[in-house]
């Protein structure tokens, strides 16, 4: 049997269940996934999918991430609600092509771990199913291990196994709607072009569910629990020398200006440190970056393109202004312009966050 996977906090359960009521069936998993955005967390879901079907013995094939044309399938539906008509033809596609896999592969019957998931609408899902039984005569198994207990028997298994939980359905048009109503961050959507790891990011994700595989694979116990923080993201930062000639500058994590603009001249320094003479703004140069970070950046763009990790610029940012969660702009720039009207562009937010950490026991 030809089972689709959608993600490991559905699959696992279901898998399982599967083994036990078919006993005598060969089970093969096929992530076939186009709708998940972004890349990065498509991958993390696969990673973890990955990991459980090993744990389980199960064979498991990776689809195509055709994402351009589950668009173009999608077209016009962007605004659908959850379990609506967008979810039905976003169902159809993963359908069809798990239906040519069973077919490929030689198998007569599939089914999908979508069928779990308290998110989604179980007969939409069997006429989806049906529907391919007529065209190319590949049976639908609908099971259904949500009654009785199941859905409550699936998150003790999820806490069990300690799977990734991602909290969106896979879309971005799922995701840019339920961030809207939550009145939440998309941060999911940021991808820096310095290719900075930044905190409770799919990329940091990926990095610790990495590591939680290697622990596991060196029988290492583990817990994994979640911790709140103050997070911070930088949407766009400018400092600008006169009327429009732009310096290079970097401004250091935490850094952020209510107004998002400033303007003035650099008033007096202490100790490397240069501040101007309003809204808290300090500016030092790279050479002291580069001696506080034990770097080498010959420019601001190098330092920019091959940054430091966050803790450490968090480090430099509690040295030089005595807290980690001061967050006053600190710029660094290549040589300090004094006599000079500065004006300094800064859109970032901080907000309340949850991330990951593991324990060894």
């Amino acid at each position: 049997m030809l089972v689709h996977i959608c993600c490991s906090v559905d699959s696992h359960f279901f898998l399982q269940k599967l083994k036990q009521d078919f006993p005598n069936e060969k089970l093969i998993g096929f992530f076939y996934d186009p709708n998940i955005h972004p890349y990065s967390e498509y991958k993390l879901r696969f990673l973890d999918v990955e990991h459980s079907c090993k744990k389980l013995g199960i064979e498991l094939i990776e689809g195509d991430y055709d994402y351009e044309a589950w668009l173009n399938v999608v077209s016009g539906l962007e605004n659908e609600p959850e379990k609506g008509k967008r979810c039905e033809v976003c169902f159809d596609k993963r359908f069809k092509v798990s239906a040519h896999k069973a077919l490929e592969i030689g198998e007569k019957t599939f089914t999908t771990t979508l069928l779990v998931s308290p998110l989604k609408s179980q007969e939409q899902l069997k006429k989806s199913g049906e529907l391919f039984f007529e065209k190319y005569g590949v049976e639908f198994i609908a099971v259904d291990y949500r009654s009785n207990g199941g859905t409550q028997d699936q998150s003790r298994v999820t806490k069990e196994e300690q799977l990734y939980r991602q909290d969106y359905c896979g879309c971005i048009y799922g995701l840019s709607m339920q961030r809207k109503e939550q009145k939440r961050l998309m941060d999911e959507m940021f991808s820096p072009i310095s290719n900075s790891i930044l905190p409770a990011s799919i990329e940091e994700r990926i990095e610790f569910y990495k590591n939680r595989i290697l622990l596991d694979e060196k029988k290492i116990f583990y817990k994994i629990l979640k911790h709140k923080f103050l997070n911070y993201r930088q949407f766009n930062f400018k400092l600008v020398k006169g009327k429009k000639e732009v310096i290079p500058a970097h401004a250091i994590f935490y850094s952020t200006l209510p107004n998002k603009k400033a303007q003035g001249r650099i008033e007096f320094d202490n100790n490397g440190i240069y501040y101007l003479n309003r809204n808290e703004i300090s500016f030092i140069t790279l050479n002291l970056y580069n001696s506080k970070m034990g770097t080498n950046f010959k420019t601001i763009n190098e330092l920019i393109f091959s940054p430091v990790s966050i803790d450490d610029e968090l480090k430099l940012r509690e040295e030089l202004l005595l807290s980690k969660y001061d967050l006053s702009p600190i710029i660094v720039v290549e040589s300090i312009l004094v006599d000079i009207k500065l004006t300094i562009f800064l859109e970032a937010v901080t907000y309340d966050d949850t991330k990951e950490r593991l324990i060894i026991l």
